[in-house]
């Protein structure tokens, strides 16, 4: 079967699409993709895969948009794919949109977050739900990272058989780790007997940083390790008065990255594992930080309440709100015990539920199935 994956930027293809583009290849099919150009499709290509460039743009612009869909008509016009798979709200709308038009045989879409559940004008959001609620109606395979967006879907007739299918990380690469973790915090000059906070996500407003970085202003004890870039099309002002502020009152706690492939090292580094976001997904961040063995505080949201359980893997915190998340940070900061039970227990909860091969296994039966009617 020829497998044609489509997503927004290039960030999105390497690390949500391209574990699933390397199961589809595995299992036998023809697999390409396509989305916006960026540096990170480098790692795509090196690994046998075409994946053609599109002018994706992640806006409600019009103009953007038809181009954008126009380019995947022409794309699936050109390859004939028997299987057109789409991700993220805008660019699985159009991908599934231009796969109907040229009669697609299946067609496949993965929510990985509704922006009608995120905050928004009235207007924004009833557009998105329409948009989301037409093109359900034109998939055959529909799926959602998290429990909560198959009950939406459902529930809004969206789309009648969702499948939540889940997100996975590999155990054996994101696990506890002595040695690297002595590595890693030498080369960083942390030494044993600092406390590490951990963040993975890229660099932007809702994923919580103003409050993340008050809250710090409150865990004295504590290093914060900001793991993370903005993307070019990432929308809003890029906090530069709050990290200012925040680097003048915290010194050398707050260690500022940047992007990083080695974050299973600094996991491995990191004692607790931060993720106030405003709205999620089921984010893979989280995932890696409890195989590898870290307490988490997250905000009691969407995707991450689902996988942290409050007081035994981590604790669950209000949105918006630094106090709280202070107060949680700094329970674990002062409890070694506390954070190895939790950690522990963490690792136990996401081997059973987020491993890599079993979540992919799951999308590619799902994708592959041939009893079900396209």
């Amino acid at each position: 079967m020829r497998v044609l994956e489509i997503t927004n930027v290039d960030f999105a293809m390497r690390q949500f699409i391209h574990p699933i583009m390397r199961a589809l290849r595995d299992a036998g099919h023809e697999v390409e993709g396509g989305c916006a150009e960026g540096p990170h499709l480098a790692t795509l290509r090196n690994d046998g895969f075409v994946v053609h460039g599109l002018p994706m743009a992640r806006s409600f612009s019009p103009l953007a948009q038809i181009r954008a869909l126009r380019a995947l008509i022409r794309l699936i016009r050109r390859l004939r794919p028997d299987l057109v798979h789409g991700h993220m709200p805008i660019s699985g709308f159009l991908a599934r949109v231009a796969a109907w038009w040229c009669d697609v045989p299946c067609i496949a879409y993965t929510c990985h977050g509704y922006l009608f559940n995120q905050p928004g004008s009235r207007r924004r959001r009833v557009l998105s739900f329409l948009l989301e609620w037409a093109a359900g109606q034109i998939t055959d395979r529909y799926m959602t990272v998290s429990k909560a967006e198959a009950r939406d879907a459902r529930r809004l007739r969206i789309h009648p058989w969702p499948h939540a299918v889940g997100n996975g990380r590999d155990p054996a690469l994101y696990r506890p780790d002595g040695e690297l973790r002595r590595k890693t915090r030498n080369e960083l000059g942390i030494t044993d007997e600092q406390v590490v906070i951990i963040a993975v996500s890229r660099i932007v407003r809702h994923k919580g940083y103003p409050e993340l970085l008050r809250a710090m202003e409150n865990v004295p004890q504590a290093i914060l390790m900001v793991v993370g870039e903005r993307l070019a099309s990432d929308h809003g002002d890029r906090m530069e008065h709050e990290f200012a502020r925040a680097s003048l009152i915290l010194g050398d706690r707050l260690r500022l990255l940047g992007y990083r492939d080695d974050t299973a090292s600094l996991l491995a580094a990191a004692d607790i594992f931060t993720l106030p976001s405003h709205f999620e997904g089921l984010p893979m961040s989280v995932i890696e930080a409890m195989l590898t063995g870290l307490p988490v505080v997250a905000t009691d949201i969407c995707g991450p309440n689902e996988q942290v359980i409050h007081g035994e893997t981590g604790f669950l915190v209000p949105p918006g709100l630094a106090a709280p998340l202070a107060e949680a940070l700094t329970q674990l900061v002062h409890n070694p015990s506390l954070r190895a039970a939790q950690g522990e227990a963490g690792r136990m909860r996401a081997c059973e539920l987020y491993d890599e091969g079993v979540v992919l296994s799951r999308v590619v039966s799902i994708l592959t199935d041939q009893s079900q009617p396209f």
